[in-house]
């Protein structure tokens, strides 16, 4: 029976993990209009006021299951319903689904706020859409991508082993800003050189929640690592890379959990 639970513990994990890959790469075509059936500018047709209604309530089930789920207290909770090594990878399975309803039923806005049509300024934004994408990509790997992701966590039931503390660590981006994956995704959303109405929504709705998002997360690693986050937030900027503050002696790690 523990080799069941083990097989069918990696078998879920890994699924989840490649939904996932599946919603990230949607992504990237829904937000910048690129190949996929339907996009923020490309979906369902509808008046003005429904469609604002429907692609307000698809971005706030996101942003209330993304944050709800990666609370501390909700995972103690959570983790007395279901087995502790699938937690992540159910709250990135749930994320998955939750995108993938986005995807299907976003209804277009668009009614062009601007539109850039000097081809040096186009191809600067279409640099930056890109740079950020690389940046959320590049920026999961700086702390541990299986991690955040859920298949560490299955590996290791997996194999039987407990789950090692990674500690906490600033890595290239993280000695930067404190949330590279944040300011990757900010960059990406708001990189366009045709806003319409219906991207502008997506871009500040999404905006917004980011900037609630990681005060939630810096509250909730400020708890776990006391002092140690505290000096690590002193010294590093949020989501601007300016110059580093002046500091005393150098943090040694850092984590991004949703």
């Amino acid at each position: 029976m523990t080799t069941i639970k083990r097989f069918l513990a990696i078998s879920y994990g890994a699924v989840a993990y490649l939904l996932f890959v599946v919603a990230f790469l949607y992504a990237i075509g829904f937000v910048g209009n690129l190949w996929v059936p339907r996009s923020v500018d490309h979906a369902i047709a509808a008046p003005t006021g429904k469609a604002f209604a429907v692609d307000i309530i698809l971005l706030g089930l996101f942003a209330i299951q993304h944050s709800v789920m990666a609370r501390p207290a909700f995972k103690r909770w959570w983790t007395r319903v279901i087995p502790e090594p699938i937690e992540r990878s159910t709250y990135v399975l749930l994320s998955d689904l939750v995108l993938f309803l986005l995807y299907w039923q976003w209804r277009t806005l668009p009614d062009e706020v601007w539109h850039v049509g000097y081809q040096v300024g186009r191809v600067a934004l279409w640099v930056l859409f890109w740079v950020g994408w690389v940046t959320v990509f590049a920026g999961s790997f700086m702390i541990n991508h299986f991690d955040l992701f859920g298949l560490r966590q299955v590996y290791a039931f997996w194999r039987g082993n407990p789950l090692s503390d990674l500690g906490f660590r600033t890595t290239l981006l993280y000695r930067v800003v404190r949330h590279p994956l944040m300011l990757g995704f900010i960059l990406a959303f708001w990189a366009a050189p045709t806003m319409t109405v219906g991207r502008l929504l997506f871009a500040a709705a999404s905006t917004a929640y980011i900037l609630v998002a990681v005060q939630l997360e810096e509250r909730d690693l400020a708890a776990t690592l006391g002092e140690q986050y505290l000096e690590y937030r002193r010294e590093v900027r949020m989501l601007v890379p300016l110059p580093r503050r002046q500091r005393n002696h150098p943090p040694s790690t850092v984590a991004e959990s949703s």
